[in-house]
């Protein structure tokens, strides 16, 4: 264990909380008022049973965080009770249950790179990579006259995640998408 301040405090994390038990920080926004004291909000999930809590310290406060490790690994497949991950240095296989994985189970793509932070052999957040390729499989079709700087249309994304793009893209179109709101950012290249 090692004393942070609050405010240096980021998603996967491990910090011991009050109660003495260890969570994993799920996120983490550093709050500055107008008047106040700046603060430190954190939603973080607690290991031994998954009991989500939110937290606000100050963000000069001493916050006590436990060393893990954060390790790449390649995704494999869904095994139907979590994600399997393997390291590719030693070729170990790891499994990510699906209430840790969440949401971002959506933009896992087969042997994509992700880093897992692992304690005592559990691992505990999965870091997707900032970026990536989707194929839009319905949208709205390109109304004549309609002007790249016009309003975003809806599209569904292979994924089944749904976004907003600019009017020129088409069904069929591969784009890039943030994974950590989905958001289009741009065409990919390779069209």
């Amino acid at each position: 264990m090692v004393k942070v301040i609050a405010s240096s405090i980021r998603k996967g994390n491990v910090i011991e909380h009050t109660d003495g038990k260890l969570y994993v920080v799920l996120t983490q926004q550093n709050i500055h008022p107008g008047k106040g004291t700046p603060v430190t909000q954190v939603d973080m999930r607690r290991i031994v049973d998954g009991i989500k809590v939110t937290e606000r310290y100050k963000t000069t406060d001493q916050v006590e965080k436990a060393f893990v490790e954060e390790i790449k690994h390649n995704y494999l497949y869904d095994d139907g009770e979590g994600f399997v991950f393997m390291n590719p240095d030693n070729y170990e296989q790891i499994t990510v249950s699906k209430d840790t994985m969440g949401d971002d189970a959506r933009y896992l793509q087969e042997n994509m790179e992700v880093w897992l932070t692992i304690f005592n052999e559990v691992a505990l957040s999965v870091t997707l990579p900032a970026r990536v390729t989707l194929e839009i499989v319905d949208t709205e079709p390109t109304v004549k006259g309609q002007t790249a700087s016009s309003s975003y249309k809806p599209a569904m994304l292979e994924n089944g995640v749904r976004t907003m793009v600019p009017p020129y893209i088409t069904t069929g179109t591969k784009i890039v998408v943030l994974t950590e709101d989905g958001s289009y950012y741009e065409r990919a290249k390779d069209n």
